[in-house]
């Protein structure tokens, strides 16, 4: 296996805003985009389809480093987000639920959580920013591979699901499914059901009919499809944290998620993705292992390792959908 020896570089993108009346302007710094070579991104995967480009990934990583997502809750259910467009300075509503400003809505528990897209991979510390690459390269790797060669070369292969007659729609109020369409997976991350394409939709475009009324946009588009890819990854699921919160260790695990065996690591972002299906059924589940191989065949093409990788989750309880 080829090993890469490089560091994750990162470009500030500089966006000059300016706010001028007399003497007063002002620039801004806005965003800001990782990057791993062209050859070495190539190397990662090399049987991917010619849909997956290079050019893609870096355009993708770039475009979702202007947006910035703040998502309120009352109770766990009750949604307001607010996306900010970080070259205009443009704060928009694009989600607010009906009950949000009920009376009874209001006596909930309020939480708030902002996500900045532009911090994926932009960690001070460059061995931090290559754990991550390597843990959203094994997943979407697994995802999209076509047959099983046991050389973790074989990622990005399939740009939709093999199986596409299952509609995977959901009764969703706030993303109902628009008539005649299916959300079957597609894309690097495989963005599955009604109400991801929705939210998706939401961050992304600050419309959810986007993605709503053209699903087939992902496997269609390289460069959305890997904005999906990122923002699964950056955005917490009703109750679970984002897998980048959990690669990176700004997740910190409460007594309620141990009892849960719930552990800061690999092994957590296998349960965010799809713990239903591989998360506690022992240390055997063949998805599971596959998704741990990917990731530790990574860490050895980015020269580095996780010492204290809790890379199974086969002990830890899925997260109630």
């Amino acid at each position: 296996m080829t090993r890469i020896n490089f560091s994750l570089r990162v470009l500030i993108v500089i966006v000059v805003a300016f706010s001028c009346f007399g003497f007063n302007c002002k620039t801004e710094n806005v965003g800001s985009k990782p990057v791993i070579s062209e050859k070495d991104f190539n190397s990662c995967f090399p049987l991917r389809n010619k849909f997956y480009t290079y050019s893609a990934f870096s355009k993708a990583v770039s475009e979702m480093s202007f947006i910035k997502i703040k998502i309120e809750k009352r109770g766990d259910w009750i949604y307001k987000i607010t996306r900010t467009d970080k070259r205009t300075n443009k704060a928009t509503t694009v989600r607010q639920d009906k009950d949000w400003n009920e009376t009874w809505a209001k006596t909930k528990p309020y939480t708030t959580l902002d996500i900045d897209y532009g911090s994926f991979c932009t960690n001070e510390n460059p061995t931090i920013n290559k754990k991550e690459l390597a843990a959203l390269f094994a997943h979407m790797a697994h995802e999209t591979r076509n047959g099983v060669n046991n050389k973790f070369d074989d990622g990005l292969m399939l740009i939709t699901e093999s199986n596409k007659n299952a509609d995977y729609i959901t009764q969703n109020v706030v993303y109902p499914a628009t008539v005649g369409k299916k959300y079957f997976g597609r894309g690097p991350l495989q963005l599955s059901y009604n109400g991801n394409y929705g939210f998706a939709s939401d961050c992304i475009f600050g419309n959810k009919k986007t993605l709503l009324n053209n699903p087939d946009l992902v496997s269609s588009n390289a460069v959305l499809a890997f904005e999906t890819a990122i923002y699964f990854w950056m955005t917490p699921q009703s109750l679970k944290p984002s897998a980048h919160d959990v690669i990176t260790g700004k997740w910190i695990p409460t007594s309620s998620d141990a009892q849960k065996n719930y552990k800061s690591g690999f092994g957590m972002t296998i349960n965010i993705i799809n713990g239903k299906l591989e998360c506690n059924n022992g240390d055997n589940n063949t998805a599971m292992k596959d998704r741990i191989g990917f990731y530790q065949y990574f860490l050895k093409k980015f020269n580095i390792n996780d010492a204290n990788c809790a890379c199974s989750c086969g002990q830890m309880a899925p997260f109630a959908e």
